[in-house]
């Protein structure tokens, strides 16, 4: 009788959990019709007015973006997906080339790139690339400023990158003979021995980047140039992504500049491009050589602004990807507009 009793128990109990189940599952699918048919009407409310001007393939026409690209963080990848699709979508790509690849330009040839970006009307729309540090054009007397982009990669594996890079070149140009070719020291005997190749003032180029021509900027383990640079990066700059998720970058310019990079996703994942100048022969360190590198004042600042550039792509990126949890596409719309 006891058994039957407690079998009767059990029994009641799964009925309950499952009506419960069922119900929440119904409730969860009423609101998310909800959403939808609440952003539907949102959406036909906003578009039966005609308060919400259209922008069309011309407004764009006059836009120069500028990805001052830093070496070693998957640009070529990137650029090489912009050069195929610049004939499809009508824009131009112009590499920016600087005498012996410096990353500096003199204060004469600020102003000339400054004045011919923002006016040389016939090569727009356009985005150049190059390896050189943010350039402030409100102090160069333009009445336009372009869009800024870039990547940014974690400090370590930058270095280590650069490192090998420099003695086993990449598959890119892989015939082409690198300045250290014949080197065979790692780069965990490089930290080990105090070599100058491997040592942690060569990781600050990101934080200059970002920071811009300042003489300060380019001072190793300046704190000046590390604030700086974050207040660049998000000021300045329309979106900096991270290496790491190179897919997510591509994706938040096509949804936010579909005027150069309409259909890059596609080509992306379709094409070679995300294989594109990968080091030959890269070893990776080993903990101890991590944790060395670590100690460093440099790597904590450079760590530190990447650190900081990704959590702001990741907020960015949620907003325009719509990666959280029952979100619906964001629009805007203007209302009580008045006189009428």
């Amino acid at each position: 009788m006891l058994n039957i009793h407690k079998l009767w128990l059990f029994s009641s109990l799964c009925i309950i959990v499952i009506v419960v189940l069922y119900f929440q599952s119904e409730v969860t699918r009423l609101e998310e019709g909800y959403r939808k048919l609440e952003y539907k009407l949102v959406q036909t409310h906003s578009q039966s007015r005609q308060f919400f001007p259209k922008p069309t393939e011309k407004d764009d026409d006059d836009l120069v973006v500028i990805y001052n690209r830093v070496p070693k963080t998957g640009s070529t990848s990137f650029v090489g997906v912009a050069y195929d699709l610049c004939k499809k979508n009508h824009f131009k790509v112009l590499h920016i080339n600087i005498t012996a690849n410096m990353h500096v330009m003199s204060l004469n040839n600020q102003y000339k790139f400054a004045q011919n970006v923002t006016k040389w009307q016939e090569i727009k729309p356009a985005l150049y690339h190059g390896h050189m540090a943010f350039l402030n054009f409100d102090r160069l007397g333009t009445t336009r400023k372009p869009l800024f982009i870039n990547l940014i990669r974690k400090p370590l594996d930058r270095l280590v990158s650069y490192y090998y890079f420099l003695r086993h070149g990449d598959n890119f140009r892989p015939h082409l003979v690198r300045k250290k070719h014949g080197d065979k020291v790692t780069f965990d005997d490089c930290v080990a021995k105090g070599q100058p190749d491997c040592d942690p003032s060569n990781m600050w180029l990101q934080v200059p980047f970002f920071c811009g021509h300042a003489a300060e900027c380019w001072k190793p383990g300046n704190k000046w140039a590390l604030d700086q640079a974050k207040h660049n990066l998000i000021n300045h700059y329309l979106l900096v992504g991270v290496t790491e998720e190179m897919l997510d970058f591509i994706s938040v310019l096509e949804a936010v500049l579909p005027r150069f990079f309409k259909g890059a996703i596609e080509h992306y994942l379709s094409s070679n491009k995300s294989h594109l100048r990968q080091t030959s022969s890269k070893i990776e360190p080993t903990l101890e050589t991590i944790e060395r590198i670590k100690k460093s004042d440099i790597w904590k600042m450079e760590n530190e602004l990447y650190e900081f550039a990704y959590e702001h792509f990741k907020f960015v990126k949620r907003k325009v990807l719509m990666k959280d949890v029952n979100s619906v596409p964001q629009i805007y719309f203007y209302e009580k507009v008045r006189p009428k």
